[in-house]
C-alpha cells in the first residue's frame, strides 16, 4: 500500500450516525443490493416466457442475461473509485436512477436486441450501486457495530439472489413474465427514497489524479475476463468471440498490473495483496461464489428435469439454505471474535466442503429431494461462517479513503467466482453426463441416442418423439445427470480444498490494526 510519512490511526467511525440513523442506512442499501440481485437472477427463471414472447433464439437469451453481468462486472473497480473520489451517495443515487430506467426499458422492450441494450445500460446502473452499498456501511458505521452491518449485508448479498429467484418465479407462475423486473424497480424506489433522507456523501478528501488508464484497462480485464468464461462453455473456447475476449482480459490484466505498480495514486494498490487478509479474503470469496454459482447452475435442472418441478417449487427448494445462511453471517463476526478470524474462514470452509461431499455423496434420482437437502443445508451454514469475516478482510485493508475500491474488489470476486464456478462445473457436468448416458443408449436409435446425449433437456425432448423407447432415453438421462452432478460436486470440493489449505497456511492474522491514513485524507461529509 501507499505509504505516507505522516499518518495517524483511526478506530472511529468517518461518518458519526446514530443508531436510528445506522438502521435507516443499512436499510438503504440492503434494498439497493437486493434489487441489483433480483435483476441478476430474476430473468433466470424466465428465459422459457422470455425467449417465446421476444422471438429470441438460445443465443440471444444468453446475451439477454450475461450482457447485464458482463457490464457490471467490468465496471466495478473504476465506479468504486469515482465514489470514493466525488462521493459515495452521488454515484449511489445516479446510479439507481440509470438502473431505474434501464429496467423500464427492459420491461417495455419488444426485441431481442432492445433486451440486450436495456440489459447493458442496467449493468452499468448496477455497478454504481454495488460497491457504493458496502462502502456507505463500512465509512458510516462505528467499528462495534460495523462487523455486524457488514454480515448483514453479506448475507444478503449471499442470499439476496435466492429470495429474489423465489419472488420472480412466483410472479411468472401467477403473472407473467415482465413482472420479473417489477421487484427491482420497487426496490430501487424504496432504496431512492431512503438513501436520500438517511445516507451521508462520504468521500476522500484528497486531491490527487484519478487513475482513468487504470480504471479503463480494469474494465478490460474484468470484461473480457467474464464475458470469455461465459461464453466458452457454451460456443467452446475456440470461438472467435470467447478467444478475443479471453486475450483481451488476460493482456488487460497483466497491463493492468504493470501499470499500477508504477503509479504513485493507483486505483489498486497491488501490493496490498502482500496483506493476507486482503488475500485470503478476495480468493476465498472467489472460490466459494464459484462453488455456490456452479450448485446452482446443476441444482435448478435436477428440481425441473430430474423431479419434474415447475420453477416456483424449484426456487422455494432452494430457501433452506438461505434461511441458516442470512442469519449465520450475522453472528460470524461475533465467532470471529472468539475464534479469531482465520479459524471462523476456515472453518465455515471446512463446513461448505463437507455439504458439497454430502451432496455428492447422496444425491439421487430415487433419493429425490431428501438427497440433497442436507447438504443444501451445510453449504448454507459453511457460506454464512465464511462471507462476513471474508468481507471484513478486503475492507479493513485498505484505507478510509479507499472503502469503495475495497467493496469493488469484494464484488469482483464474487462476480469473476461465479463465472468461474459455472464455467468449469458446468463442463465437468457436461462431460460426465455424456459419458454416463452413452453406455446406457445401447439399443436405442442413433438418431435418438445422438439428441439425447447432449444434454437432459434435449434428451427430454427427443424422448417425445422416440414413442416406446421415450421412458428409457429419460430413464438414462435422469441418472447421467446425478452422475455428472456428482463429478461436478468433487471438484467443488476440491476447489474448497485449496482455499482450506490457503486460509490454514497464509490466512489473516488474528489480529486487526487500526489502518494509517495521512490527517488531510480524512473524510469529508456533504
Amino acid at each position: 500500500m501507499s505509504a505516507t510519512p505522516t499518518a495517524l490511526l483511526i478506530d472511529r467511525p468517518t461518518v458519526a450516525v446514530d443508531r436510528r440513523a445506522q438502521r435507516n442506512i443499512l436499510i438503504a442499501m440492503i434494498t439497493a443490493l437486493v434489487a441489483v440481485l433480483a435483476a441478476m437472477s430474476g430473468l433466470n427463471v424466465a428465459q422459457q416466457e422470455m425467449a417465446i414472447d421476444l422471438g429470441a433464439t438460445q443465443g440471444g437469451v444468453l446475451w439477454i442475461i450475461n450482457a447485464y453481468t458482463v457490464a457490471l462486472a467490468a465496471l466495478l473497480l473504476p465506479v468504486g473509485a469515482i465514489g470514493d473520489r466525488f462521493g459515495r451517495k452521488t454515484v449511489l443515487q445516479v446510479g439507481l436512477v440509470v438502473f431505474g430506467l434501464a429496467t423500464v426499458g427492459a420491461l417495455l422492450a419488444t426485441s431481442t436486441s432492445a433486451m440486450i441494450v436495456a440489459r447493458v445500460v442496467a449493468g452499468a446502473g448496477a455497478a454504481m450501486i454495488m460497491p457504493v452499498t458496502l462502502s456507505i456501511i463500512t465509512s458510516s458505521f462505528p467499528p462495534e457495530d460495523k462487523a455486524k452491518a457488514i454480515g448483514i449485508w453479506a448475507g444478503f448479498a449471499g442470499g439476496g439472489s435466492m429470495i429474489a429467484m423465489f419472488v420472480s418465479a412466483f410472479m411468472i407462475d401467477v403473472l407473467t413474465w415482465r413482472w420479473v423486473m417489477a421487484l427491482p424497480l420497487a426496490l430501487v424506489a424504496v432504496s431512492a427514497v431512503m438513501s436520500t433522507l438517511h445516507a451521508p456523501n462520504s468521500k476522500e478528501a484528497t486531491g490527487h489524479r484519478f487513475d482513468t488508464v487504470g480504471s479503463v484497462l480494469s474494465a478490460l480485464a474484468i470484461g473480457g475476463l467474464v464475458l470469455g468464461i461465459h461464453e466458452g462453455p457454451e460456443k467452446g473456447w475456440t470461438y472467435p468471440l470467447t478467444m478475443v475476449a479471453m486475450i483481451v482480459g488476460l493482456v488487460s490484466a497483466l497491463l493492468f498490473v504493470t501499470w499500477e505498480r508504477r503509479q504513485a495514486e493507483p486505483l489498486l494498490d497491488i501490493s496490498a495483496f502482500r496483506d493476507r487478509g486482503l488475500a485470503a479474503g478476495s480468493l476465498t470469496l472467489l472460490i466459494v461464489f464459484a462453488v455456490m454459482f456452479g450448485v446452482f447452475l446443476v441444482l435448478f435442472p435436477f428440481f425441473q428435469a430430474v423431479l419434474g418441478w415447475t420453477a416456483l417449487k424449484s426456487a422455494a427448494a432452494m430457501l433452506p439454505m438461505t434461511v441458516v445462511m442470512m442469519p449465520m453471517s450475522t453472528i460470524a463476526p461475533k465467532i470471529a471474535r472468539r475464534l479469531g478470524r482465520r479459524n471462523t474462514m476456515a472453518s465455515g470452509v471446512a463446513i461448505f466442503a463437507l455439504g458439497l461431499t454430502t451432496m455428492a455423496l447422496r444425491a439421487s434420482v430415487e433419493g429425490g429431494y431428501l438427497s440433497v437437502l442436507p447438504g443444501l443445508i451445510i453449504i448454507g451454514l459453511g457460506m454464512g461462517l465464511t462471507m462476513t469475516p471474508s468481507t471484513e478482510a478486503i475492507t479493513e485493508t485498505l484505507p478510509a479513503e479507499k472503502q469503495g475500491v475495497a467493496s469493488a474488489l469484494n464484488d469482483v470476486s464474487r462476480e469473476l467466482g461465479g463465472a468461474v464456478g459455472i464455467a468449469l462445473l458446468g463442463s465437468v457436468l457436461t462431460a460426465g453426463y455424456r459419458s454416463a448416458i452413452e453406455p446406457n443408449l445401447v439399443g436405442i436409435s442413433p438418431e435418438f441416442a445422438e439428441s439425447a446425449s447432449e444434454g437432459i433437456g434435449s434428451a427430454f425432448a427427443v424422448a417425445g418423439r422416440a414413442g416406446e423407447q421415450g421412458p428409457a432415453i429419460i430413464d438414462a438421462a435422469k441418472h447421467a445427470f446425478v452422475s455428472g452432478w456428482t463429478q461436478s460436486m468433487w471438484l467443488g470440493v476440491g476447489m474448497a480444498g485449496v482455499a482450506l489449505v490457503y486460509l490454514i497456511v497464509r490466512g489473516p492474522a488474528r489480529v486487526t490494526h487500526a489502518v494509517p491514513v495521512r490527517a488531510d485524507e480524512l473524510v469529508e461529509v456533504g
